[in-house]
C-alpha cells in the first residue's frame, strides 16, 4: 500500500499478521494495542465468529518514530487462518509491505503452520510480489505451553533463510512488541530502497500521493473536485421529490443505474441534510458492491474487493451509526460513493 500523505508528510505502511487458524494472530493485535499509548493507536476493528475466529481482519493504526521528515503509521491487519477463506486472505494481503508470520509451536500444529507459510508464499506469487523480497518476520507463538517444539527445529522448518523470529506468549503479551519492531524496521529499510521516503530537502518534483497502487490517487482528486462540486449554499431549499437535482459531480460519476439515489445524496448535501446525505450515499454505496460480488461474499469483502481500505470500510459503519453528521463526515460518504461508483464504470 505504501501510501504517502505529501500535506501531512505522513508515510502509512500495510503489514499483515499471517498464520494458521488459532496460531495467536489477533491476540497478538489485541496485546499490540493494549500496550501502545492511546494517542499512538486508533480504533481496532475486529470481526470474528461465535468461536472468536477472526473471520476477516483486524485493522489497527498505529504510530511509529519518524524516518527524515516523515512521519511513519503503521496499518497491521490479520488474515482468517482457516484454509476455506483463502479468497479473503488474498484480498487482506492486497498492498501489503510486510509480514509477520505468527507459528504455533505445539508439535500438532506444524503441518498446519508449513502448509500456511506455503500459502502466504502462494498467494504473494499470484499478486506478483516476490517472498523473498518481501520483508518477513517469524513469531514462535505459544512457548508457555508444555512440549512446544524447540525453537532450532521450528527455524529448520519454517525459516531455513535465517529471516527475523522471535519466542512469543502472545496471551500475556510477551514479545510482540518485538515483533512489531522488527518487522517495522524491515518495512522500512524496504520503503527506504524503494526511494518511498520524500528527502529531506525539497526536490522540484512533487512526491507522489501514492505507490503501488493508482486508486487513491484518484480518491484525492476526487476529494479536490468535491470540496467545489459539493460545496453547498447556505440557505438552498429543500428538492421536492418530482424535481430532479441537477446533475453534479457524483451523478456522474456512478453508473446510471445508481444515479438517481447519488443525486439525491447530493441535494441532502447541498441543503445541509448530512446524515440524510450520508445514508444515501452509503446505501448506494452498498448496492454497488453488491452488484460486483459473487454469491457467498460477506459484505466486508465486497468493500474490500470494490477498493476501500480497511479504515475507509470502517470508518463508514461507525458513522452510519451516529444519529447527526458534520458535513466533512457526510463529504466522506458522498466520496466513497463516488470512488467505487467510477471503478464500476470502468
Amino acid at each position: 500500500m505504501s501510501v504517502i500523505n505529501q500535506s501531512a508528510r505522513e508515510i502509512t505502511a500495510k503489514i499483515v499478521f499471517y498464520g494458521p487458524g488459532l496460531s495467536g494472530k489477533t491476540t497478538s493485535l489485541r496485546r499490540i494495542y493494549e500496550t501502545i499509548r492511546p494517542t499512538h493507536r486508533g480504533e481496532m476493528v475486529s470481526l470474528a465468529t461465535e468461536g472468536d475466529r477472526t473471520l476477516f481482519f483486524d485493522f489497527l493504526p498505529v504510530k511509529v518514530e519518524r524516518v527524515g521528515n516523515s512521519a511513519v503509521r503503521l496499518a497491521l491487519y490479520t488474515v482468517p487462518g482457516q484454509v476455506f477463506y483463502n479468497a479473503t486472505r488474498k484480498l487482506v494481503l492486497q498492498g501489503v509491505d510486510g509480514v509477520v508470520f505468527v507459528a504455533d509451536s505445539q508439535p500438532a500444529a506444524m503441518d498446519s503452520n508449513l502448509e500456511s507459510f506455503e500459502n502466504l508464499c502462494d498467494n504473494l506469487r499470484d499478486m506478483g510480489l516476490a517472498p523473498e523480497q518481501m520483508p518477513i518476520v517469524f513469531q514462535y507463538n505459544k512457548r508457555d505451553l508444555p512440549g512446544v517444539l524447540p525453537v532450532e527445529q521450528l527455524r529448520a522448518r519454517l525459516n531455513p533463510r535465517g529471516l527475523p523470529d522471535f519466542e512469543t506468549v502472545a496471551e500475556k503479551g510477551k514479545g510482540v512488541l518485538d515483533v512489531l519492531r522488527a518487522v517495522t524496521k524491515g518495512v522500512i529499510r524496504s520503503l527506504k530502497a524503494k526511494g518511498v521516503f520524500p528527502s529531506a530537502t525539497p526536490r522540484p518534483a512533487p512526491v507522489p500521493s501514492l505507490l503501488k497502487r493508482e486508486e487513491p490517487s484518484l480518491a484525492s482528486q476526487l476529494e479536490q473536485m468535491a470540496s467545489s462540486a459539493l460545496a453547498a449554499p447556505a440557505a438552498a431549499p429543500e428538492p421536492k421529490a418530482a424535481v430532479a437535482p441537477d446533475p453534479s459531480l457524483l451523478t456522474a460519476l456512478v453508473p446510471e443505474k445508481w444515479a438517481g439515489e447519488a443525486s439525491l445524496a447530493e441535494a441532502a448535501y447541498r441543503t445541509g441534510s448530512y446524515k440524510q446525505a450520508f445514508t444515501r450515499a452509503f446505501n448506494g454505496l452498498r448496492a454497488l458492491t453488491s452488484s460486483m460480488g459473487i454469491e457467498g461474499m460477506s459484505e466486508v469483502e465486497l468493500a474490500l474487493m470494490a477498493g476501500l481500505t480497511g479504515p475507509d470500510y470502517s470508518r463508514l459503519l461507525r458513522l452510519e451509526k451516529q444519529p447527526a453528521l458534520s458535513r466533512e463526515e457526510a463529504a466522506f460518504g458522498l466520496l466513497m460513493f463516488a470512488l467505487v461508483g467510477a471503478r464500476v464504470r470502468s
